[in-house]
């Protein structure tokens, strides 16, 4: 499932994955998606596309806003 928006992605997280968004996490997620040659980062591009990986580092970046 690819998330449309925000509140889908959030809920997929946490409900279905079962994943707490805890300030490590998002920091931990956000190191490899803003490094562009991690090969995570490389392979998440290629399965999803772009415009993918910027949709989820901008909700990292919301989803750490809302923490702090």
């Amino acid at each position: 499932m690819i998330c449309k928006n925000f509140q889908e992605w959030k809920d997929c997280i946490e409900k279905k994955c079962k994943i707490q968004l805890t300030t490590h996490f998002i920091d931990e997620r956000l190191m490899v998606y803003l490094n562009e040659s991690n090969p995570e980062t490389l392979k998440f591009k290629k399965l999803y596309g772009a415009a993918h990986l910027q949709n989820i580092v901008h909700w990292l970046a919301t989803a750490k806003n809302v923490k702090n």
